[in-house]
């Protein structure tokens, strides 16, 4: 990539910046690949370690678990992590899957959200930096910890539940579900959930089609265009899925790699849209 404000970010781009104190390579795991012993075992130099769910990159609020953390929390993790407004960070998913990179999106979509110009994603992860030989560190390092990030919560990047009725009742967005066929159908639901089924007038786009699994990268932009093609042009687009994680990845592909204008993320999706009855769910 040519620029260092890319979306993504190749292996050889980074490598070429080794030890630029001007970023900040966040090395973000879920529990299910390994978390902080797979961190220790070999990550991409100079990264810091933050686990996805112990971080609290999301938040629980009652029956929801993945909205958008309050500013205080978001200040302090940014701090501890060393992220400064000036930093580039560069987010390291490990290249596991289409479900390991959606919480590297969720990242960038949270940083975006609150204002940081500077911010990509490893294209291919841990997962391709170590299949093309790169070097790696082992053990753990704490991180330089930076003064309170000011955090500025915007909202255009948002929908939430108000703003997402709004849009399904006056035709204005396209909706775009990440979930698997048979959670769009109804024939599955998230357990916070109190309805199953899909948003009604929204598309189905499951979020694992985007994601080349032999080499822990995103597809090529010319296969994600042709993949997202039954999602029309010119209109506005909201992102959904169960709790905002997978749906983060479809909102990264449409918004930054593809360059679709006005898309948002609905952080809550279905386990808070379900939680107000009179919303109306379809099925099948």
């Amino acid at each position: 990539m040519a620029s260092g404000r890319s979306p993504l970010v190749s292996r050889d781009w980074l490598a070429a910046r080794a030890g630029d104190a001007a970023l900040v390579r966040i090395d973000l795991r879920l529990a299910a690949d390994g978390g902080r012993a797979a961190h220790e075992a070999a990550h991409v130099p100079s990264a810091v370690f933050s686990d996805y769910a112990a971080d609290g990159w999301r938040q629980r609020v009652g029956d929801v678990p993945g909205l958008l953390p309050t500013e205080v929390h978001l200040s302090a993790l940014l701090a501890r992590l060393g992220v400064t407004p000036d930093k580039h960070v560069v987010l390291i998913p490990t290249g596991a899957s289409g479900n390991d990179f959606a919480a590297s999106a969720r990242a960038y979509w949270t940083l975006k959200l609150i204002g940081h110009a500077a911010v990509s994603i490893l294209d291919g992860g841990t997962k391709g930096w170590t299949a093309a030989g790169m070097p790696v560190d082992t053990g753990f390092r704490e991180p330089m910890a930076a003064a309170p990030y000011p955090v500025k919560t915007g909202s255009v990047l948002r929908s939430e539940a108000d703003a997402t009725l709004a849009a399904v009742e006056s035709g204005t967005h396209v909706l775009v579900d990440a979930r698997s066929a048979s959670y769009f159908a109804g024939r599955e639901k998230a357990s916070e959930a109190r309805a199953a089924g899909h948003i009604p007038g929204a598309i189905s786009a499951d979020y694992v089609q985007f994601f080349d699994a032999a080499t822990g990268a995103l597809k090529p932009a010319t296969e994600l265009e042709r993949l997202f093609t039954a999602v029309p042009a010119g209109k506005p687009i909201i992102s959904y899925c169960n709790t905002g994680h997978t749906a983060a990845l479809n909102w990264f592909v449409l918004s930054e790699v593809l360059g679709r204008s006005d898309v948002s993320l609905y952080d809550g999706s279905m386990t808070d849209w379900t939680q107000d009855e009179t919303r109306p769910v379809a099925r099948g």
